[in-house]
């Protein structure tokens, strides 16, 4: 009977527990603001789903939070290490897109502080309490323990402006396909920051499965008419002036290669073995995600006229 206490009390500890620990690190991007930043590979158990950056804005007496992460267990676990800086309440979510890994976090901060979401009307539409994103297929049950669909409190379609104690918040959407059909901008004027979600991403190759290359390179002339200093990515950590340089150049070069191709008559079976991007081919996730890009590419643009 001792033998089967202490297996039944190890298995519920072991079991059930979620033991991944993220070993996370806020890093201070500018005054106020600080961003757990994501690896640049893709979600694996090995990671804990942890790929998508995550940021805090500290205000008067509270936090604002840019995007939750993979999952509960990474939130609290983020959110302790932001207590080690000022134990502020999280107030306030801002969600840049629907893809899983920027909000499965969500569950976290409404059980903990009731936060209130703003998120793209995406989320609203797609997901239901039921749902189960591609992140549940990927990490364990228990890694997954108490993470649940938490929808946005508040849909953005249209631009808003938000007041946080001392911190006011633009929240822009697109209003065109760019990473995905609905993304959102967050920009803090007085700061001279944007975040600017999956529309950007540094040191790693962007996945396109649910965007537009030319909705892409208009929104990035979109972020660069707001007067930023500071600009964090969805993925990545470089946030200097040259943050969108990656992204400018990868869907330049894809947008132009793809269409001297289809004016050279290579077909769909054809175009990902002749358009190679091999000038990107060192750069992170290249292998998973370039070709893809350049067969999605061609469907964009076989019919395309230049406006």
């Amino acid at each position: 009977m001792f033998k089967k206490i202490v297996f039944f009390t190890l298995f519920c500890t072991f079991g059930f527990a979620s033991n991944f620990d993220y070993k996370l690190k806020p890093q201070k991007v500018s005054e106020n603001i600080w961003c757990f930043f994501g690896k640049t590979e893709v979600p694996s158990k090995e990671n804990g789903g942890f790929m998508a950056n995550s940021c805090y804005i500290k205000a008067k007496d509270s936090y604002i939070l840019i995007d939750t992460g993979a999952n509960y267990n990474f939130a609290k676990q983020a959110y302790e290490a932001m207590q080690k800086i000022e134990d502020l309440k999280v107030s306030t979510i801002i969600i840049t897109h629907e893809h899983d890994d920027h909000w499965m976090g969500n569950s976290f901060y409404k059980d903990r502080f009731n936060s209130t979401i703003y998120a793209p009307k995406s989320i609203n539409e797609n997901y239901n309490e039921n749902s189960k994103p591609r992140i549940f297929e990927i990490l364990d049950k228990n890694e997954m323990e108490n993470t649940k669909v938490i929808k946005a409190d508040v849909v953005v379609s249209d631009e808003k402006v938000i007041n946080i104690s001392d911190k006011t918040i633009k929240i822009i959407p697109t209003k065109l396909t760019a990473h995905t059909k609905d993304d959102l901008i967050v920009y803090l004027p007085d700061e001279k920051v944007i975040f600017t979600g999956d529309i950007i991403m540094n040191q790693r190759v962007t996945s396109n499965r649910d965007g537009s290359v030319i909705g892409t390179l208009k929104a990035i002339d979109l972020i660069n008419s707001y007067d930023w200093n500071r600009l964090i990515a969805g993925h990545g950590t470089i946030t200097d002036k040259k943050a969108t340089d990656f992204t400018t150049k990868y869907f330049t070069l894809l947008k132009t290669r793809v269409l001297e191709a289809i004016e050279a008559g290579i077909t769909a079976d054809e175009i990902s073995k002749v358009v190679t991007m091999d000038n990107f081919k060192d750069v992170a996730m290249f292998d998973e995600l370039n070709s893809r890009n350049v067969f999605d590419a061609f469907r964009e643009l076989e019919f395309y006229d230049e406006e």
